[in-house]
């Protein structure tokens, strides 16, 4: 039986060691997906990557930088467990204000989250680009050196979730690799609503 240590916060478990092999196809399916979702800014300016060619909100450099949040967001999750995430609110506002709207002060992470889907002044693409690759070799970094991907955590509170919901590391990372392949396809489609081209 795998051992299970419980805190306050999380709810570790630890079992048999994963084989390299596992991680290793695991990091590649996301190095795929990744591949696929930045093939489809290739050529493009810093006004095209910011342009809702569609009815969506949607632009091909907001999408590369939430797509990069959302993995950042999930690893520090793997590495962390839920202080990895913040979704701390103000002093005196509550899920019911922020829901009803009427919260005197948005949290910052809220803030940062809605302009993840649009690129903001001076917002380069080739920065927004940088930006994913170093991500991207953080994550590798620690997938690569965690002792257990069936170590598990218990998800910090929030209204979106169902309290005392926990995900494993391996988990987050299969979340991230169906993220990235997700919006790697919203972003084809953006593409070709741009400039007709086809990304493959």
């Amino acid at each position: 039986m795998p051992n299970t240590v419980t805190t306050t916060s999380t709810t570790s478990t630890t079992s048999t060691a994963i084989p390299d092999a596992e991680r290793a196809d695991l990091l590649s399916a996301l190095a795929a997906a990744r591949s696929a979702l930045i093939k489809t800014t290739e050529g493009l300016s810093d006004e095209q990557a910011g342009e809702r060619p569609t009815v969506s909100a949607l632009c091909l450099g907001g999408l590369v930088k939430h797509v990069t949040s959302v993995e950042e967001s999930w690893l520090r999750f793997a590495a962390e467990g839920p202080r990895g995430m913040n979704f701390d609110l103000p002093d005196g506002v509550t899920w019911d204000d922020i829901m009803a709207g009427t919260a005197r002060e948005v949290p910052q992470w809220m803030v940062d989250h809605q302009a993840e889907f649009r690129l903001r002044p001076g917002e380069a693409l080739s920065g927004i680009l940088a930006r994913y690759e170093q991500v991207a070799a953080r994550s590798e970094e620690i997938i690569a050196s965690l002792p257990d991907l069936s170590t598990t955590y218990l998800l910090p509170d929030a209204p979106w979730q169902e309290p005392g919901t926990s995900h494993s590391v391996r988990w987050a990372l299969v979340h991230v690799i169906t993220e990235t392949a997700h919006h790697a396809g919203h972003a084809k489609a953006l593409r070709e609503a741009l400039d007709g081209r086809r990304s493959g």
